[in-house]
């Protein structure tokens, strides 16, 4: 392994409750357990100090690039992780997520459940009565705990609960999916009364809930509750979801300019809710070892497949750009460009001097393609000596070369690599979802797609089809942990693509992960997803 876990925020409770699938000394893996001060639990005694812990915890989620990350994207037509001789090999574990075939030892979907059950107890605690914690408090606490419930039940279908007076001794008892979406609703309702009112949207205070940051929650749970309760989209849910984007469009949040500058850390009126989290992870495990000099360059992992790319309008084969971003090949503002070298230095907020040019600066944004430039306009080589050419093709996950693959920068080195500005939601995607919610009503989504992609820079389309609007999620979200949640809505996370096992397309049952064996030896109420 090389370079693969550089700037994993990677919970250190999760390792510690990790163990090898062949020791059967368990120990609980579905929550934290209340210390033991002979009167039960009595309250957390900072519930605000708490609740920032908790927020500190979730961002570092978010940040990863395994866990969470990996099972949104690495498991869809997104992203893969091809292994590059020895690089990135980690006893297959990126592998097995883009092909299907995990296990219930998989690490990452252990470390994941860990997290975001962990997240439910703490918030839990937070939430008590006997924790008197302020109404804002609370309401943030119910945010992040439905937050983190809602990524159980998308994740596993089943969602274990512990109260916060129960100890080891007590097995959790399982939320049904209807149980877990009743508990998740009232949280969010109930946070949306006491969470504050943003009144002008692209301040610096988005780090925490909002309003706004509630209600998109809530359309995004109601959108996707058929998915967990095996039924048809309801009307009234769908209205819901329009009314709540609705709202949020009340409070100011629009669709903004401008693509790439929505991913600075400048304000702007379309991000919702972000969090502290460093972007390197986002911008460096693409990026190829030679690719720029910033923090040493490039992991070389990270890429997707020609056919998730050929979603886009342009050239197949070329994403050339001017310098300042005028696409040269036919592109949508989207798909990003390749420029030919640096761009000259100017003083300009973020970015830094190198040598006369912006440090960073030679490499592209969206889907690099094609030859890659130094600063100076010289074609960049990889380490053998070859021509720098990302290219559509892969022999395989493996056997791999160092230019294998379109790589994919949604934030760009050039402007502080490392800042800790990373978006988790913005209003596109509800714009969208209320598209979506319309269609599924029989009403024509056209106009509200057709709105997006003019400020997009893209043909507007005739009409909208459902794979007309999955795909068009796909290009407005790619990478912000939405796609393999918008395949199942779908009904395409099954569907083949490139290096999936055979045996897996058409398998229902990959459509939830297994419960970790480590869970279900520690909780015998759990029982084990259909497949495995």
């Amino acid at each position: 392994m090389k370079r693969s876990f550089k700037l994993i925020y990677v919970a250190a409770l999760s390792s510690a409750l990790t163990l090898s699938c062949t020791n059967l000394e368990i120990e609980e893996t579905d929550s934290v357990f209340p210390e033991d001060t002979g009167g039960g639990f009595s309250g957390v005694e900072d519930p605000a100090s708490a609740v920032e812990a908790l927020y500190n915890d979730v961002q570092g989620q978010v940040g990863d690039q395994a866990n969470l990350f990996a099972l949104n994207e690495v498991t869809t037509d997104e992203q893969l992780v091809p292994t590059r001789g020895t690089d990135w090999g980690d006893n297959g574990i990126w592998r097995t997520l883009h092909s299907h075939t995990w296990s219930s030892t998989h690490q990452y979907i252990l470390n994941t459940w860990n997290n975001l059950n962990q997240n439910v107890f703490r918030a839990s605690e937070i939430i008590d009565s006997r924790s008197s914690a302020p109404a804002d408090v609370a309401a943030n606490a119910k945010f992040l705990r439905a937050w983190s419930m809602w990524y159980v039940l998308d994740f596993w279908g089943q969602v274990p609960f512990r109260e916060v007076d129960e100890g080891p001794e007590i097995n959790p008892r399982i939320l049904t999916p209807a149980e877990a979406m009743t508990l998740i609703v009232t949280d969010l309702n109930e946070a949306i009364a006491d969470l504050p009112a943003v009144a002008a949207p692209g301040g610096d205070d988005l780090e925490r809930a909002s309003k706004a940051a509630g209600r998109h929650l809530l359309a995004k749970v109601l959108l996707n509750k058929h998915i967990y309760l095996g039924t048809s989209p309801d009307a009234a849910d769908m209205n819901q979801v329009i009314s709540l984007v609705d709202q949020i469009a009340g409070e100011g949040y629009e669709l903004e300019a401008g693509y790439f500058d929505i991913f600075r850390e400048a304000p702007d009126n379309e991000t919702i809710w972000w969090l502290g989290a460093a972007v390197g992870n986002r911008i460096f495990n693409g990026l190829h070892y030679n690719s720029t000099g910033i923090s040493g360059g490039g992991w070389n992992g990270f890429s997707t497949l020609a056919e998730f790319y050929d979603l886009f309008e342009g050239d197949a084969n070329n994403n050339r750009g001017e310098l300042d971003g005028t696409p040269l090949d036919g592109q949508e503002e989207r798909r990003g460009w390749v420029p030919s070298g640096g761009t000259p230095f100017t003083g300009a907020e973020e970015t830094t001097d190198n040598g006369g040019f912006e440090d960073g600066s030679n490499v592209g944004l969206g889907f690099l393609i094609g030859q890659q430039y130094a600063l100076n306009g010289s074609k960049l080589r990889d380490r053998p000596g070859n021509d720098l050419i990302f290219t559509r093709e892969f022999p395989g996950l493996v056997g791999n070369n160092e230019r294998t693959g379109i790589r994919v920068q949604k934030y760009a080195a050039r402007y502080d690599a490392f800042n800790p500005h990373q978006i988790v939601f913005r209003y596109a995607d509800a714009h969208l979802m209320k598209a979506e919610a319309i269609m599924r009503t029989g009403g024509d989504p056209t106009s509200l797609v057709n709105e997006l992609r003019v400020i997009r820079g893209a043909t507007p389309l005739g009409s909208v089809t459902e794979q007309d609007l999955l795909d068009e999620r796909g290009r407005e979200l790619y990478v912000e942990f939405q796609r393999r949640q918008d395949m199942r809505r779908f009904g395409q996370y099954t569907r083949d693509w490139e290096f999936k096992d055979p045996e897996a397309v058409g398998d229902v049952n990959k459509e939830l992960f297994p419960i970790p064996v480590n869970a279900l030896l520690s909780n015998p109420n759990l029982v084990q997803n259909p497949g495995y």
